[in-house]
């Protein structure tokens, strides 16, 4: 057998080998919450510990959304994460265009300045932050949560226009010579053509709004409006942590992000893949 053959056989034995042992570590801590999620709280921890249950049991996830307002807490998620799309999804096409596809005087600065605040860490503008919205007396509130998605994500931002500068030049001056004006070429050439990137961001949005916890831990102090992440920290007692109920509202709480990747899955993995940065 030639040689070259034989390497390529050895070395596509590797790759999947390699794919195969990644897939089980990422996977393993989500295999773990939904099979520990069926378990009765002893056979949670009885030694030795198997990963599926000894005795399955479904009454966890009842007991899960009824030991606290599970369903307040998904809904004021909700209520948080659909606004906070909706602000990016507004917002960050309009930038993303203005800075591609409109030459004007400053377009390459602000796009570098864009770049700039992606370096500094969320922690150290935390408590300059607060203050500013406690000033304003708006802390207690979702408006420090929800309001700056409506300014536009420098990630998000940087994502649509390097899309978008891949658009063919020739659609926007075709459409130009036709008589479309700049928002007319927005909403029927740019908006088309870049719902890869679109989705990736709507992707993006909705995990982070969703999953987050450190902001609303922040800012959220009223029981009745906790999000769901902080909702779940009433599952952890002084003493003991009621790990079987715990996963069981987690596998809940994650649902709606996997249904939503693999809905958009393909505009996702294509968007993230040609959105590659451009001079």
């Amino acid at each position: 057998m030639n040689k070259f053959v034989v390497k390529r056989r050895v070395s596509k034995v590797v790759f999947y080998i390699i794919t195969l042992a990644l897939f089980v570590v990422f996977l393993s801590p989500f295999i773990v919450m939904l099979t520990t999620s069926f378990k009765t709280l002893d056979d949670a921890f009885t030694v030795p510990v198997k990963i599926l249950p000894r005795v399955w049991t479904f009454s966890n996830y009842g007991a899960a959304v009824e030991r606290i307002p599970y369903w307040q807490y998904m809904g004021n998620t909700a209520y948080i994460t659909f606004f906070s799309l909706l602000g990016e999804l507004l917002v960050v096409p309009l930038i993303a265009y203005s800075l591609s596809r409109i030459k004007w005087k400053g377009a390459g600065i602000i796009s570098g300045l864009l770049m700039a605040t992606m370096m500094i860490p969320y922690t150290v503008t935390m408590i300059p932050l607060y203050r500013t919205w406690h000033a304003l007396g708006l802390t207690g509130t979702y408006v420090p949560l929800i309001a700056p998605h409506f300014v536009g994500h420098a990630y998000y931002i940087i994502i649509m226009r390097q899309f978008m500068k891949g658009v063919p030049n020739s659609l926007f001056e075709a459409a130009k010579i036709d008589g479309a004006n700049e928002f007319q070429r927005f909403v029927t050439i740019a908006i088309p053509m870049c719902k890869p990137a679109i989705t990736t961001v709507a992707i993006y949005t909705f995990n982070a709004a969703w999953s987050d916890y450190l902001a609303p831990l922040i800012y959220i102090s009223k029981k009745d409006r906790l999000t769901l992440s902080l909702g779940l920290q009433q599952f952890l007692n002084e003493f003991t942590v009621d790990w079987t109920l715990l996963m069981a509202a987690a596998v809940i709480f994650v649902i709606p992000v996997l249904i939503l990747f693999f809905i958009f899955q393909r505009n996702f993995v294509e968007g993230v893949a040609t959105s590659g940065l451009k001079a």
